[in-house]
Protein backbone atom coordinates (compact mmCIF):
# COMPACT_ATOMS: atom_id res chain seq x y z
CA UNK A 1 0.00 0.00 0.00
CA UNK A 2 1.60 3.31 -0.72
CA UNK A 3 1.71 6.70 0.66
CA UNK A 4 -1.62 7.55 -1.40
CA UNK A 5 -3.67 5.07 1.02
CA UNK A 6 -2.68 6.67 4.13
CA UNK A 7 -4.33 10.26 2.94
CA UNK A 8 -7.75 8.33 3.21
CA UNK A 9 -7.80 7.28 6.59
CA UNK A 10 -6.46 10.79 7.97
CA UNK A 11 -8.84 13.84 7.91
CA UNK A 12 -8.74 16.72 5.21
CA UNK A 13 -4.98 18.62 6.93
CA UNK A 14 -5.04 22.08 7.71
CA UNK A 15 -3.26 23.65 4.88
CA UNK A 16 -2.82 27.08 6.08
CA UNK A 17 -1.07 25.68 9.27
CA UNK A 18 1.00 22.94 7.44
CA UNK A 19 2.61 25.60 4.78
CA UNK A 20 3.51 28.04 7.89
CA UNK A 21 5.28 25.15 8.94
CA UNK A 22 2.76 24.36 11.90
CA UNK A 23 2.00 21.10 13.26
CA UNK A 24 -1.64 20.94 13.22
CA UNK A 25 -2.04 17.56 15.56
CA UNK A 26 -6.12 17.21 15.38
CA UNK A 27 -5.84 17.42 11.73
CA UNK A 28 -3.43 15.32 10.96
CA UNK A 29 -3.78 12.57 12.76
CA UNK A 30 -6.23 9.47 12.60
CA UNK A 31 -9.38 8.91 13.69
CA UNK A 32 -9.52 6.48 16.74
CA UNK A 33 -13.47 5.91 17.46
CA UNK A 34 -14.51 3.60 20.30
CA UNK A 35 -15.99 1.23 17.57
CA UNK A 36 -12.78 0.67 16.03
CA UNK A 37 -9.99 1.04 18.37
CA UNK A 38 -11.83 0.73 22.27
CA UNK A 39 -12.03 -2.76 22.62
CA UNK A 40 -8.39 -3.63 21.99
CA UNK A 41 -7.52 -0.49 24.20
CA UNK A 42 -9.21 -1.90 26.64
CA UNK A 43 -7.75 -5.16 26.87
CA UNK A 44 -4.70 -3.76 26.55
CA UNK A 45 -5.01 -1.80 30.17
CA UNK A 46 -7.14 -4.37 31.57
CA UNK A 47 -4.80 -4.72 34.43
CA UNK A 48 -4.70 -1.18 34.97
CA UNK A 49 -9.02 -1.24 35.46
CA UNK A 50 -8.14 -3.84 37.99
CA UNK A 51 -5.21 -1.65 40.30
CA UNK A 52 -8.40 0.80 40.03
CA UNK A 53 -10.80 -1.45 41.63
CA UNK A 54 -8.26 -2.52 43.99
CA UNK A 55 -7.55 1.05 45.41
CA UNK A 56 -11.12 1.70 45.02
CA UNK A 57 -10.83 -1.47 47.68
CA UNK A 58 -8.93 -0.42 49.56
CA UNK A 59 -10.26 3.32 50.17
CA UNK A 60 -13.35 2.26 51.13
CA UNK A 61 -11.74 0.22 54.39
CA UNK A 62 -9.44 3.27 55.06
CA UNK A 63 -12.64 4.99 55.62
CA UNK A 64 -14.45 2.45 57.76
CA UNK A 65 -12.07 1.53 60.12
CA UNK A 66 -10.84 3.65 63.03
CA UNK A 67 -8.63 6.36 63.33
CA UNK A 68 -5.67 6.85 65.64
CA UNK A 69 -7.04 8.54 68.42
CA UNK A 70 -4.75 11.39 69.52
CA UNK A 71 -4.16 12.12 73.06
CA UNK A 72 -6.04 15.23 73.31
CA UNK A 73 -5.64 17.00 76.90
CA UNK A 74 -7.23 20.21 78.16
CA UNK A 75 -4.72 22.81 77.28
CA UNK A 76 -5.23 21.58 73.78
CA UNK A 77 -9.03 22.57 73.72
CA UNK A 78 -8.30 26.32 73.46
CA UNK A 79 -7.71 25.80 69.54
CA UNK A 80 -9.94 23.15 69.24
CA UNK A 81 -13.59 24.91 70.38
CA UNK A 82 -15.03 26.16 67.20
CA UNK A 83 -18.34 25.43 66.18
CA UNK A 84 -19.69 22.43 64.76
CA UNK A 85 -20.93 23.59 61.46
CA UNK A 86 -22.53 21.68 57.98
CA UNK A 87 -20.18 21.82 54.93
CA UNK A 88 -20.07 24.41 52.54
CA UNK A 89 -19.55 21.91 50.18
CA UNK A 90 -21.30 19.01 50.64
CA UNK A 91 -19.37 15.38 50.45
CA UNK A 92 -21.60 14.08 47.78
CA UNK A 93 -20.80 17.09 45.58
CA UNK A 94 -16.80 16.41 45.30
CA UNK A 95 -16.91 13.16 42.91
CA UNK A 96 -19.49 15.82 40.81
CA UNK A 97 -16.77 18.10 40.34
CA UNK A 98 -13.67 16.19 40.67
CA UNK A 99 -14.55 13.58 38.37
CA UNK A 100 -17.73 13.84 36.41
CA UNK A 101 -17.15 17.04 34.86
CA UNK A 102 -13.61 16.04 33.92
CA UNK A 103 -15.02 13.55 32.21
CA UNK A 104 -17.67 15.35 30.57
CA UNK A 105 -14.87 17.60 28.80
CA UNK A 106 -12.95 14.25 27.83
CA UNK A 107 -16.03 13.27 26.06
CA UNK A 108 -16.68 16.63 24.63
CA UNK A 109 -13.17 16.55 22.77
CA UNK A 110 -13.68 12.99 22.07
CA UNK A 111 -16.83 14.35 19.92
CA UNK A 112 -14.28 17.09 18.71
CA UNK A 113 -11.74 14.86 17.56
CA UNK A 114 -12.77 10.79 17.61
CA UNK A 115 -9.51 10.10 19.18
CA UNK A 116 -9.94 6.93 21.66
CA UNK A 117 -6.73 7.24 22.83
CA UNK A 118 -7.73 11.06 24.19
CA UNK A 119 -10.54 9.96 25.99
CA UNK A 120 -9.40 6.37 27.63
CA UNK A 121 -6.33 7.78 29.15
CA UNK A 122 -7.70 10.83 30.32
CA UNK A 123 -10.59 9.36 32.10
CA UNK A 124 -7.95 6.26 33.60
CA UNK A 125 -5.11 9.23 34.34
CA UNK A 126 -8.09 11.25 36.05
CA UNK A 127 -9.50 8.36 38.20
CA UNK A 128 -5.61 7.00 39.27
CA UNK A 129 -5.15 10.87 40.29
CA UNK A 130 -7.99 10.46 42.60
CA UNK A 131 -7.92 7.12 43.87
CA UNK A 132 -4.31 6.86 44.43
CA UNK A 133 -5.34 10.69 46.24
CA UNK A 134 -7.79 9.33 48.16
CA UNK A 135 -6.06 5.92 49.68
CA UNK A 136 -2.79 8.55 50.50
CA UNK A 137 -5.25 10.80 52.08
CA UNK A 138 -7.00 8.73 54.27
CA UNK A 139 -4.09 6.66 55.29
CA UNK A 140 -2.93 9.69 56.81
CA UNK A 141 -5.62 10.50 58.49
CA UNK A 142 -5.95 7.55 60.03
CA UNK A 143 -2.47 7.45 61.04
CA UNK A 144 -2.00 10.33 62.20
CA UNK A 145 -5.44 11.22 64.10
CA UNK A 146 -5.57 14.94 64.22
CA UNK A 147 -8.84 16.64 65.79
CA UNK A 148 -10.66 19.19 63.90
CA UNK A 149 -11.16 22.75 64.82
CA UNK A 150 -14.56 21.63 66.19
CA UNK A 151 -13.33 18.67 68.11
CA UNK A 152 -14.31 19.88 71.77
CA UNK A 153 -18.14 19.76 70.47
CA UNK A 154 -17.58 16.65 68.87
CA UNK A 155 -16.46 15.10 72.14
CA UNK A 156 -18.58 17.62 74.43
CA UNK A 157 -21.87 18.21 72.83
CA UNK A 158 -23.36 19.53 76.01
CA UNK A 159 -20.66 21.74 76.65
CA UNK A 160 -19.40 19.59 79.89
CA UNK A 161 -15.83 18.75 79.41
CA UNK A 162 -14.14 15.38 81.26
CA UNK A 163 -10.72 14.29 81.52
CA UNK A 164 -9.63 10.68 82.82
CA UNK A 165 -6.10 10.58 85.04
CA UNK A 166 -3.86 11.00 82.12
CA UNK A 167 -5.53 14.40 81.01
CA UNK A 168 -7.01 12.63 77.95
CA UNK A 169 -10.31 13.49 76.92
CA UNK A 170 -13.43 10.83 77.96
CA UNK A 171 -15.69 11.67 75.14
CA UNK A 172 -19.63 11.09 75.79
CA UNK A 173 -20.65 12.38 72.12
CA UNK A 174 -21.56 10.43 69.01
CA UNK A 175 -19.46 8.00 68.16
CA UNK A 176 -19.61 9.21 64.19
CA UNK A 177 -18.67 12.38 64.97
CA UNK A 178 -15.65 11.73 67.39
CA UNK A 179 -14.54 9.27 64.61
CA UNK A 180 -14.77 12.61 62.19
CA UNK A 181 -13.26 14.82 64.78
CA UNK A 182 -10.07 12.52 64.60
CA UNK A 183 -9.80 13.01 60.56
CA UNK A 184 -8.28 16.50 60.34
CA UNK A 185 -4.93 15.86 58.86
CA UNK A 186 -4.88 16.21 55.25
CA UNK A 187 -8.05 18.12 53.94
CA UNK A 188 -9.91 15.17 52.17
CA UNK A 189 -12.20 17.45 49.95
CA UNK A 190 -9.09 19.94 49.60
CA UNK A 191 -7.06 16.74 48.50
CA UNK A 192 -9.56 15.75 45.90
CA UNK A 193 -10.47 18.76 44.64
CA UNK A 194 -6.87 19.55 43.73
CA UNK A 195 -6.28 15.80 42.08
CA UNK A 196 -9.53 15.88 39.88
CA UNK A 197 -9.79 19.43 38.98
CA UNK A 198 -5.76 19.95 38.66
CA UNK A 199 -5.73 17.31 36.39
CA UNK A 200 -8.56 19.19 34.45
CA UNK A 201 -6.23 21.79 34.58
CA UNK A 202 -3.22 20.33 32.56
CA UNK A 203 -5.34 18.80 30.31
CA UNK A 204 -7.17 21.71 29.13
CA UNK A 205 -3.58 23.44 28.94
CA UNK A 206 -2.39 20.71 26.65
CA UNK A 207 -5.19 20.86 24.32
CA UNK A 208 -5.64 24.74 24.09
CA UNK A 209 -1.99 24.79 23.72
CA UNK A 210 -1.34 27.46 26.72
CA UNK A 211 2.12 27.29 26.36
CA UNK A 212 2.71 27.86 22.36
CA UNK A 213 4.70 30.97 22.84
CA UNK A 214 2.42 33.12 21.39
CA UNK A 215 1.44 35.27 24.08
CA UNK A 216 -2.49 34.73 24.56
CA UNK A 217 -3.08 35.55 28.40
CA UNK A 218 -6.84 34.03 28.18
CA UNK A 219 -5.49 30.56 27.99
CA UNK A 220 -3.77 30.70 31.04
CA UNK A 221 -7.11 31.93 32.66
CA UNK A 222 -9.28 29.22 31.15
CA UNK A 223 -6.77 26.94 32.54
CA UNK A 224 -6.55 28.51 36.18
CA UNK A 225 -10.45 28.38 36.53
CA UNK A 226 -9.91 24.62 37.88
CA UNK A 227 -6.93 25.18 40.11
CA UNK A 228 -9.65 28.49 41.18
CA UNK A 229 -12.21 26.33 42.35
CA UNK A 230 -10.04 23.75 44.09
CA UNK A 231 -8.56 26.53 46.28
CA UNK A 232 -12.20 27.97 47.21
CA UNK A 233 -13.02 24.46 48.35
CA UNK A 234 -10.20 24.38 50.30
CA UNK A 235 -10.88 27.91 51.69
CA UNK A 236 -14.37 26.67 52.69
CA UNK A 237 -13.14 23.91 54.90
CA UNK A 238 -11.30 26.31 56.84
CA UNK A 239 -14.43 28.45 56.97
CA UNK A 240 -16.28 25.64 58.13
CA UNK A 241 -14.24 24.60 60.67
CA UNK A 242 -13.42 21.17 59.60
CA UNK A 243 -10.13 21.82 59.05
CA UNK A 244 -6.63 23.60 59.95
CA UNK A 245 -4.78 25.65 57.53
CA UNK A 246 -2.06 23.00 57.42
CA UNK A 247 -4.59 20.40 56.56
CA UNK A 248 -5.67 22.32 53.63
CA UNK A 249 -2.56 23.20 52.55
CA UNK A 250 -1.48 19.67 52.84
CA UNK A 251 -4.09 18.39 51.04
CA UNK A 252 -4.13 20.53 47.96
CA UNK A 253 -0.16 19.88 47.42
CA UNK A 254 -0.77 16.12 47.81
CA UNK A 255 -3.33 16.18 45.62
CA UNK A 256 -1.84 18.56 42.67
CA UNK A 257 1.61 16.45 42.87
CA UNK A 258 -0.60 12.92 42.73
CA UNK A 259 -2.39 14.78 39.67
CA UNK A 260 0.86 15.73 37.94
CA UNK A 261 2.47 12.57 38.27
CA UNK A 262 -0.77 10.71 36.58
CA UNK A 263 -1.26 13.09 33.81
CA UNK A 264 2.09 12.64 32.82
CA UNK A 265 2.04 8.66 32.84
CA UNK A 266 -0.04 9.08 30.02
CA UNK A 267 0.57 12.76 27.98
CA UNK A 268 3.84 15.02 27.38
CA UNK A 269 3.72 18.08 29.94
CA UNK A 270 1.45 20.79 28.57
CA UNK A 271 4.29 22.97 27.62
CA UNK A 272 5.73 20.26 25.02
CA UNK A 273 4.86 20.74 21.41
CA UNK A 274 3.16 17.78 20.97
CA UNK A 275 1.03 18.60 24.43
CA UNK A 276 -1.77 18.26 23.04
CA UNK A 277 -2.30 14.42 22.84
CA UNK A 278 -1.46 11.42 24.69
CA UNK A 279 1.78 9.21 23.98
CA UNK A 280 -0.59 5.78 22.46
CA UNK A 281 -1.77 8.59 19.90
CA UNK A 282 1.71 9.09 18.70
CA UNK A 283 2.85 5.87 18.70
CA UNK A 284 -0.48 4.43 16.73
CA UNK A 285 0.62 7.50 13.69
CA UNK A 286 4.12 6.03 14.13
CA UNK A 287 3.23 2.52 13.41
CA UNK A 288 0.71 3.79 10.71
CA UNK A 289 3.39 5.59 9.12
CA UNK A 290 6.47 2.78 9.58
CA UNK A 291 4.29 0.09 7.82
CA UNK A 292 4.05 2.21 4.03
CA UNK A 293 6.75 1.23 1.88
CA UNK A 294 7.54 4.92 1.58
CA UNK A 295 8.05 7.91 4.25
CA UNK A 296 4.88 10.62 4.08
CA UNK A 297 5.43 14.11 4.50
CA UNK A 298 3.23 17.20 5.18
CA UNK A 299 3.39 18.75 1.93
CA UNK A 300 2.69 15.84 0.02
CA UNK A 301 -0.39 15.28 1.82
CA UNK A 302 -1.76 18.59 1.45
CA UNK A 303 -0.95 18.42 -2.42
CA UNK A 304 -2.80 14.89 -3.09
CA UNK A 305 -5.65 15.47 -1.00
CA UNK A 306 -7.87 12.40 0.33
CA UNK A 307 -8.86 8.97 -1.23
CA UNK A 308 -11.89 6.95 -0.45
CA UNK A 309 -13.28 5.89 2.88
CA UNK A 310 -13.03 2.04 2.45
CA UNK A 311 -9.39 2.45 2.56
CA UNK A 312 -9.40 4.30 5.55
CA UNK A 313 -10.88 1.77 7.55
CA UNK A 314 -9.28 -1.20 6.52
CA UNK A 315 -5.53 0.59 6.74
CA UNK A 316 -5.91 2.09 10.27
CA UNK A 317 -7.19 -1.53 11.23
Amino acid sequence: MGWRDMISFCPTPNFRNMFQGRRDGPELGCRHTIKSHGAELARKHKFDWLILLLLLVIEIILYIIHPFYRFVGEDMMTDLKYPMKDNTVPVWSVPLYAILLPVSIFILFYIRRSDVYDLHHSILGLLFAVLITAVLTDAIKDAVGRPRPDFFWRCFPDGNDEYDRWGNVVCHGKKSDIKEGHKSFPSGHTSWSFAGLGFLSLYLSGKIKAFDRRGHVAKLCITFLPILAACLVGVSRVDDYWHHWQDVFAGGLLGLVVATLCYLQFFPPPYNTEGWGPYAYFRALEQISSSNLQPVNVVSMAVQGSESTNDTKQYCR
